[in-house]
């Protein structure tokens, strides 16, 4: 009984691991290593190899540059500046916490504008810096819900067979 209570507090963890993409106010990784972890410690400690555990390790790095060579990349190929790609990445935090969940896209999209306008951007151009910032989200999002499905998968993959 207390194992199948476990499997449900991990099953719910895992889709919890997806409400941090659109709320990065929720952990993702973390929430799927605690999942990780309570399987290790409370069903079978011996099941999780050292192999899993270094390649879940890479994975979680990646989790974290994605989203910042995502932004980067975007913010950057649509005319943004440095300042532009930094506040684009403080306005995805701040905004999780201003009208959620529209707020990690519409505050970084002002931002962008804002801050370009101040380096004496032209309209146009900041505004095609905020789209870049808009797709910068969308790109990282997209990667971070790709590598989380493939550590949950590897995760049960690992745990079945």
């Amino acid at each position: 009984m207390l194992d199948f209570m476990i499997w449900i507090v991990i099953i719910a963890l895992f889709v919890l691991s997806f409400v941090g993409i659109i709320y990065p106010i929720v952990p993702s990784v973390l929430v799927i290593w605690v999942g990780f972890l309570l399987y290790q410690f409370f069903i079978n400690p011996n099941e999780l190899t050292a192999l899993f555990w270094i390649v879940m390790v890479v994975f979680t790095a990646f989790l974290f540059v994605a989203d910042i060579l995502a932004n980067s990349y975007f913010v950057k190929k649509y005319g943004g500046s440095k300042w532009g790609e930094r506040g684009a990445a403080v306005a995805v935090i701040v905004g999780s916490f201003i009208i959620p969940p529209f707020g990690i896209i519409i505050v970084p999209f002002i931002t962008v504008f804002i801050i370009e306008l101040i380096q004496k951007r032209p309209p146009h151009e900041a505004a095609r810096a905020s789209i870049g910032s808009l797709f910068g989200f969308l790109g990282g999002s997209v990667a971070k819900i790709l590598i989380q499905l493939i550590m949950i998968i590897w995760f049960f993959v690992v745990v079945i067979f």
